[in-house]
């Protein structure tokens, strides 16, 4: 100092400017700055820029007593005392927590000596902080520069170079004349700060150490009905693209680049967080990022990446930073919860996507209340269903897609009238967003649960409270507005299917860390409420109350909430399928019905009922036209090949994890598989809920349907494994409804797809070795089993089963291994076979009498509709009753075809089986009682115009029986209860039958032949047989089958006491395990042979014939005398 100078301390001359600079922004300030402190700086100023060679004098060090109090407006200590600001020549001190506090434009900074460097007047070789002057800088440097030509361009110093670059950034000016940049931008003059500069001595220019006050003069310059943000991110924008210049700057420039990015960044902290600072109000709807979130990265006032990456750097040291960001994600949810698909979302998706990339905000948002419902009690389950959806973070993300009602009808315009091709294409294009959608939302949740503990375990939780509120969409029952929409779940199943890949290798390598111990481990999955496979509630909740100790892994929380994803989400949206088809039925109808009537008022002419019936006409054609949108929808949805592909995927996972918990065993696809089943079965299977198998059926046997060509190369044998192994194993499932659907899923693999044949899964069926041991004595056990399934329609039931059954069994006899099988069945499991084949002829019976009487019907309605004299009301009601009959003899017709298709089958194959005591009986009965239907007399009623349109061939149906009667015509049993048939055998319908194989049938003469031979064998044994008849004469009542008339031949005794022939109660038995005498249960073990009958019947029955032989021989001996 100089020694003329007062001795008397005073401020440091660039204290003093701070000190002025505050007082005006701030309002006041408590370190005063005296005038004597003032005049004494002016000389300061004046000696050190006069002097330019020598070294300029040092001013003195700045202590912690000249600290200035900060603005009301800043930030506070935790003690409550205001913090200072820091001068640009006075760093507040070394530590980093002391910047941190004490100068709020550095809050975030982490490295004070990033600090120590940006200042540009500090000696780099003093120890202390003392500080030459600016201007003493300038002359040294101006003094030490080498002499240059004249005529050489002056280089660019380093202080015009910092003021270019940023008055570029920050567009700020300290020369008032420049008003643009050479860009033609327009610039802000700084006079508070160039007036600082003025009064210190300092070049007027911007410096690394004028950054902090520079932008706090601009962005108080901003108009406050203008965010600071649309201000201070563009400037964000530049100072980041100031960093990366295309060849590596000098480190000073770095240094000072580096300094206004990061002073730049804070303040873009403090103008969302405290306004204040900038002189501003609170104004929630400037103090945001959510206008800036939603703008593209490319937008000027966007949040770019490297505001992210540095913002999130800067949590570790500023907890206000999380929060910012976490309220605008907040808010950003809440306004795209009121929006659909129609409108402009993809900003908020596009936002969304971008912050999952930075876990610790992710980790933030996770524990932010609004991340879960919050349940209150006046809540009803209807709200709480609906909460997910609508008053969480991610629900309003979800619920976006093209099944939301607003959507639909976008999608599909007049769909009442809408051709096939708009319809695929309105369903691609809907495809196409809806996949897009759904890989967005996947790679959120993935950035979600790979974030941390924290967030994966929020997310779960999340997932699960969707689901388990949302148990009500598979109600039979439901009203749309009472749980979570079709959009919402669907997406949902999407993602979880999508947080499924990783561990679904084709391999299935991962599957052992599926744990079937998670439901006894506190899981997140509810199921208390559902049914289970195969054991009651109290049962079940016994096996669950012990809890296995552990906690879960990931890969099997994932497992079990995908698996109750598609229970109620893709599942429950794809069976309301079937309702809406009926709904548009039904409006369709009466929407037709309304047009009557509103021609029928025209012509009367009433205006105010014209204008009542047009307006519920309009009424009505909207609602169809919603519906009819809704469901092209949600066929597009359903029927993406992406997403079933992984669906997919996902079941034939489950598929096989089923096995294992079944067998007990590491069943992996290819690998041996032991059937039946142990008699005990594992609770963990019997325990678990039906839908864990149920959703595999179903979606199979969709895909099988309507998306076959992704079968091709994705099914293996797990498939063809489940379907056999619990068909064989039919006790381990208690529902019959799925035990059929097995023979369903089966059943649609059969379909041709392409250049198969036989289906996706037929070649399978017919060359798998694990198929060739087991599937037909499975599916003979289940076409007897669903007989007696216990529910009220399983009359109707079992002949669609059967049906199936059929299907499958004519795809595979080709291979003689299932035809081996079959004899194999019918000689070491009897009376297995013997109940199989008695069912058949029930139903071949059965099937035969309905639709032969239908046709009947069908006859005279036809004959009776073109007599003329009929009123038209007696025709309307006439075509009425020949609808229906029309449609029960459609499908009564096609289940005879199928069902004598079987009889030839097996009967060409097994003559023997067909011809035991306990079915010959019947079965000749059967063939003799329609083949009159067929040839006989009233043949003519069976004419019906249009046959083919019933499924009736009667050419074909005659040619099936006579197939039968000619394959079992070598056996003598066969001819004898053919001929014995005294109901129904009729030489006559023999005879007719061959003059129509001759001519009608055109059959070749060698069959005709055989026939011709067939039936004169019947007529030989018909007259032994009347003869046996005459010889016995009267058969006395104790002899006589009590419920047949016929004489008994092996008499038993019945649990009732009661004594009938065994062949008869063998023929009851097999029908109706009852006595038929008292209804009690029974079996044939419960019978005693009546031996001591038996053998009178035996004695009686030889004494008869004796006499009759005698009398034969007497009357023979007469004739010959008399000759």
């Amino acid at each position: 100092m100089d020694p003329d100078q007062n001795s008397e301390l005073t401020l440091p001359p660039q204290e003093q400017m701070r000190q002025r600079r505050l007082a005006r922004l701030g309002g006041s300030g408590t370190a005063s700055s005296t005038p004597k402190a003032d005049e004494a700086a002016k000389p300061e100023a004046s000696s050190t820029s006069s002097t330019s060679a020598s070294t300029p004098a040092l001013p003195p060090a700045s202590t912690n007593t000249h600290r200035a109090t900060h603005p009301p407006s800043g930030p506070t200590s935790e003690s409550g005392q205001s913090t200072s600001i820091p001068s640009r020549h006075n760093p507040p001190s070394t530590s980093p927590s002391h910047a941190a506090q004490a100068n709020p434009s550095s809050q975030a900074a982490t490295k004070n000596k990033t600090e120590s460097t940006m200042s540009t007047g500090e000696d780099s070789s003093t120890a202390k902080s003392s500080k030459r002057l600016a201007s003493a800088i300038d002359t040294a440097k101006t003094t030490a520069q080498p002499s240059k030509k004249m005529h050489a361009a002056k280089a660019e110093t380093m202080e015009d170079w910092s003021d270019r670059v940023l008055g570029d950034i920050f567009r700020v000016t300290l020369d008032e004349k420049r008003t643009t940049d050479s860009r033609g931008n327009v610039l802000t003059y700084l006079p508070e700060l160039r007036s600082e500069l003025e009064q210190s001595g300092e070049p007027i220019k911007l410096t690394s150490s004028t950054i902090d006050a520079a932008i706090l003069e601009a962005a108080r310059s901003v108009p406050t009905s203008k965010a600071l943000m649309e201000y201070l991110l563009p400037c964000w924008k530049r100072v980041v693209k100031a960093t990366r210049p295309s060849r590596p700057p000098p480190p000073e420039k770095e240094a000072v680049v580096a300094e206004a990015k990061r002073l730049c960044m804070s303040s873009c902290i403090f103008a969302l967080t405290m306004p204040e600072y900038f002189g501003r109000d609170p104004n929630p709807h400037h103090d945001t990022l959510v206008p800036h979130l939603l703008r593209s990265h490319e937008n000027e006032e966007g949040i770019c990446l490297d505001f992210y990456a540095e913002a999130v750097s800067r949590i570790p040291e500023d907890d206000t930073i999380a929060g910012i960001f976490t309220d605008a994600m907040v808010a950003i949810s809440k306004r795209l919860s009121t929006m659909t698909m129609n409108d402009d979302y993809k900003p908020y998706i596009n936002c969304f996507v971008t912050f999952a990339r930075f876990p610790p905000l992710l980790n933030a948002l996770a524990e932010h209340p609004d991340f879960h419902v919050k349940p209150t009690a006046d809540m009803t389950k209807e709200q709480i269903a609906l909460a997910s959806e609508t008053q969480t973070i991610l629900g309003p993300f979800f619920r976006i897609s093209p099944l939301q009602p607003e959507v639909t009808k976008s999608y599909f315009v007049g769909p009442r009238t809408i051709n096939p091709a708009q319809v695929k294409n309105a369903q691609s294009s809907l495809q196409l967003t809806l996949r897009t959608h759904q890989s967005d939302l996947a790679s959120i949740t993935t950035a979600l649960v790979r974030a941390g503990a924290t967030a994966r375990n929020h997310t779960l939780d999340w997932f699960a409270f969707a689901l388990n509120s949302n148990h009500k969409r598979r109600a039979l029952q439901v009203k749309v507005t009472d749980v979570a929409s079709d959009a919402f779940m669907v997406n949902l199943t999407a993602v979880l299917d999508h947080l499924c890949q990783p561990f679904m290798d084709a391999t299935f390598e991962k599957i052992d860390k599926i744990d079937v111990d998670y439901l006894r481990r506190s899981p997140r999955v509810d199921m208390s409420d559902e049914t289970k496979l195969n054991a009651d509630q109290a049962t079940s909740d016994e096996f669950y109350k012990t809890s296995v100790p552990g906690s879960s892994n990931f890969i099997s929380e994932v497992f079990f909430l995908t698996l109750a994803a598609h229970h109620y989400g893709l599942g429950a949206t794809n069976s309301k399928l079937k309702d809406l088809d009926k709904d548009i039925k039904y409006i369709e109808k009466v929407i037709k019905q309304m047009e009557e009537e509103l021609s029928k008022l025209r012509g009367v002419g009433n205006a105010m009922q014209i204008r009542v019936a047009e307006h519920r006409l309009n009424t009505a054609v909207s609602s169809v036209e919603k519906y009819i949108a809704l469901k092209l929808a949600i066929e597009g949805v359903v029927l993406d090949t992406a997403m079933q592909t992984i669906s997919l995927q996902f079941m034939r996972y489950v598929s096989v994890w089923l096995l294992r918990v079944a067998s007990g065993t590491n069943y992996k696809p290819g690998a041996d598989f032991k059937l039946p089943l142990a008699t005990k079965q594992p609770d963990a299977f019997s325990c678990l809920p039906e839908y864990a198998l149920q959703d595999v059926v179903e979606n199979f046997k969709f895909v099988f349907r309507f998306k076959s060509d992704i079968l091709i190369s994705a099914v293996s044998d797990e498939i063809i494994t489940l379907c056999i192994t619990f068909l064989r194993s039919s006790e381990y499932i208690r529902n019959p409804y799925l035990k059929s659907s097995l023979v369903t899923l089966l059943f649609s693999g059969t379909w041709p797809v392409y250049h198969m044949q036989k289906g996706v899964l037929g070649d399978i069926l017919v060359g798998s070795p694990f198929a060739n041991e087991h599937l037909l004595h499975s599916l003979m056990k289940f076409y007897i089993e669903c007989e007696h399934s216990g529910v009220s329609s399983a009359f109707y039931d079992k002949f669609n089963i059967r049906y199936e059954i059929f299907q499958v069994i004519k795809c595979i006899w080709p291979n003689s291994v299932y035809m081996e099988q079959l004899s194999q069945e019918s000689k070491v499991n009897r009376q297995f076979f013997v109940q199989f084949v008695n069912l058949l002829l029930n139903d071949a019976t059965y099937l035969l009498d309905e639709a032969l009487t239908k046709l009947v019907k069908i006859h005279d309605y036809q004959k009776q509709l073109h007599d003329n004299t009929l009123s038209a009301e007696d025709k309307e009601k006439m075509r009425a009753d020949l609808e229906a009959a029309e449609q029960q003899c459609q499908s009564w017709m096609q289940l005879v075809n199928d069902t004598m298709g079987m009889m030839k089958l097996f009967t060409e194959a097994l003559r023997d089986a067909f011809t035991m005591p306990e079915i010959v009986t019947r079965l000749a009965g059967m063939l003799n009682y329609n083949l009159e239907s067929l040839v006989g007399p009233k043949r003519g009623n069976l004419k019906v115009e249009d046959a083919k349109k019933y499924h009736f061939d009667p050419k074909t149906l005659l040619s099936d029986f006579i197939d039968i009667y000619l394959n079992l015509g070598p056996k003598s049993a066969f001819i004898e209860a053919v001929a014995a048939d005294g109901r129904s055998y009729k030489p006559g319908n023999f005879e007719s039958a061959s003059r129509l194989l001759s001519k009608s049938l055109q059959k070749p003469p060698e069959l005709v032949d055989a026939w011709d031979t067939l039936r004169e064998k019947f007529a030989e044994a018909k007259e032994r047989l009347d003869q046996a008849e005459l010889d016995l004469g009267e058969i006395p009542d104790e002899f006589e089958d009590p419920l047949m008339g016929d004489l008994m031949t092996d008499p038993v005794i019945l649990p009732s006491n009661n004594i009938v022939d065994r062949s008869t109660i063998v023929q009851q038995l097999l029908s109706n395990p009852l006595d038929p005498f008292t209804r009690s249960p029974m079996t044939i073990d419960d019978v005693t042979p009546a031996d001591d009958l038996r053998m009178r019947i035996e004695e009686w029955k030889a004494e008869r014939i004796a006499a009759a032989k005698a009398k034969v021989s007497e009357g023979d001996s007469m004739d010959t005398t008399a000759g």
